[in-house]
């Protein structure tokens, strides 16, 4: 079995059932009539079950299997398994129809749970919450991980130089520079791609810093075209909602080790989207903390209480957070860097095939 968020990445929910669509399942077992397997989609794919619903017990079998020295016991509940998507949403209290939550760290992705049918786009998954409602998800495969081998670069140099740093002090340091740079990072250009993008129709990825003969080559500037770059492919995607879809953002949550220091990320994001971003204390916690909500709902939730309610008056009735709207000039100068961040996507697909 699997959560629902879960099980729509295996295949499509109706959101109006909650179920597996069916209409997609009979097209299903017509394409593969002619193949003469002994099974149909409905014998394979794994059951449905709503957050809050019991996933079962651990068995004294499944304890001794996971601990053979039988510290661990049995009868420990299970509430139903959720991934990045489903777990990000929760953290982030993002759940109801038209909120919305950015999970930022390794990857990122954009999750807006909508409140109509959206066309067919090869860079937009359909999910849906722990709840069942439907979701418009935007993934990239690519965020921090390039931001994290300069900083380790930086790093190195300090301790070259007798300078030993805290890693995470350096990371709060660099991060902070970057509000200090040029709204469209000075003529700098990074492509943060270690993997492929769906979004951008690459299967590979090459890492990539560029700059103008006559940009701006300061500390700053450097670190803010990282910072814009881990975006960059994100907005590439929910400009097809918004602009092709009608799908409003009107504010955002934000989760993830990009918005660990305070304010930086958090505004990025916001002039990428063009709307108010907010992030909770528990903004660096990242799925594991919404898989523990998840648990915690299944456990103590009241009769008939949906997730949306417990989340609100349970778990974040009392939570701090803090709201950031970028201004005009950093909104304006997002929209600069990507324009040119598009324009440059040859030279992204030049690396691909040369360097090998």
């Amino acid at each position: 079995m699997l959560g629902i968020g879960e099980a729509s990445g295996v295949f499509p929910i109706d959101s109006q059932k909650p179920e597996y669509d069916q209409r997609m399942l009979d097209q299903f077992d017509a394409l593969i009539a002619s193949r003469g397997f002994g099974w149909k989609i409905r014998d394979i794919l794994p059951a449905l079950l709503m957050a809050g619903e019991n996933a079962g017990c651990l068995t004294e079998a499944g304890a001794l299997f996971l601990d053979p020295e039988g510290d661990l016991k049995p009868g420990i509940p299970f509430c139903p398994p959720e991934g990045d998507a489903g777990t990000g949403m929760t953290a982030t209290n993002s759940v109801a129809v038209r909120t919305g939550n950015v999970s930022a760290g390794t990857s990122d992705f954009a999750m807006i749970v909508v409140d109509h049918a959206l066309g067919v786009h090869r860079e937009i998954d359909m999910v849906t919450t722990p709840a069942g409602l439907p979701v418009a998800m935007v993934h990239c495969n690519n965020c921090t991980s390039d931001i994290n081998a300069w900083v380790n670069l930086f790093a190195e140099f300090a301790g070259l130089i007798g300078a030993e740093v805290n890693k995470g002090d350096l990371y709060v340091k660099l991060f902070r520079k970057a509000l200090e740079g040029d709204k469209d990072c000075g003529g700098l250009m990074s492509f943060n791609y270690f993997s492929g993008e769906g979004v951008t129709d690459l299967d590979e990825g090459r890492p990539v810093f560029a700059r103008m003969e006559n940009a701006k080559m300061t500390l700053a500037n450097f670190m803010r075209t990282h910072l814009l770059s881990a975006l960059a492919t994100l907005k590439i995607g929910l400009d097809i909602l918004t602009k092709e879809e009608n799908v409003p953002i009107e504010k955002l949550y934000g989760h993830g080790g990009y918005f660990k220091t305070p304010g930086v990320g958090q505004r990025m994001l916001s002039a990428a989207v063009g709307a108010p971003v907010s992030v909770m204390e528990t903004a660096g916690e990242g799925g594991p903390y919404g898989m523990a909500l998840l648990a915690g709902y299944m456990l103590w939730k009241k009769a008939g209480q949906p997730l949306e309610d417990y989340l609100n008056h349970v778990v974040f009735a009392d939570a701090k957070s803090s709201t950031i709207m970028a201004d005009a000039a950093d909104v304006k100068g997002f929209q600069e860097f990507l324009t040119r961040y598009k324009n440059a996507l040859p030279m992204e697909k030049a690396a691909i095939a040369c360097l090998k």
